[in-house]
């Protein structure tokens, strides 16, 4: 089923702005960050960054949107998780070359970098090449390439989805097929 290879693509560059350029478009790492918000708080200390109102982080393909995003550092300086919270904060990058462009949607995304997890919560969902998954929650797992796409912690949702869709797109056929 296809559904594990859609739920890859989702996440596999999910930052290159974080340490696991190796799973994005390549020439993505090699971009300037662009952030925008209305403020930022940055805690060199604690290695923390919090960007508020209507915040758009580009790098590259990569576009990283909501009414709050935050980014906490490890002590190497890496970026070792990011939250983007919003009425549906949104995510979106070419994970490799000549891909379709991957867009998610949820009202609060987080990369948890140790444990190589992505979470996308309340009204979540994942398109790419027509191919959609929707939930409550979704959560992969990027090096065990495990997906979990259900219902969320009760009360953490905003509109209550109790069950999952999901659209699968037939493989395209080779035009070379029959010779």
């Amino acid at each position: 089923m296809k559904t594990t290879n859609l739920s890859a693509l989702l996440f596999a560059g999910c930052c290159s702005l974080l340490p696991a350029p190796a799973l994005a478009l390549p020439s993505d790492s090699d971009q300037p960050i662009h952030i925008q918000a209305d403020t930022a708080d940055l805690d060199d200390k604690k290695g923390t960054a919090i960007y508020r109102g209507n915040v758009i982080i580009t790098q590259g393909t990569l576009k990283i949107t909501g009414h709050t995003v935050t980014l906490v550092q490890g002590k190497s300086g890496d970026v070792e998780y990011f939250k983007s919270v919003g009425n549906q904060a949104y995510y979106e990058q070419i994970p490799n070359e000549g891909d379709d462009l991957l867009k998610a949607w949820g009202n609060t995304i987080e990369y948890f970098m140790p444990r190589d997890t992505i979470v996308i919560t309340d009204q979540a969902k994942v398109s790419q090449d027509g191919n959609t998954t929707r939930g409550e929650k979704i959560t992969y797992n990027i090096k065990q390439e495990q997906v979990n796409v259900g219902r969320a912690q009760a009360g953490s949702v905003s509109q209550p989805e109790p069950r999952v869709h999901m659209v699968i797109q037939p493989k395209k056929k080779s035009g070379n097929s029959e010779q």
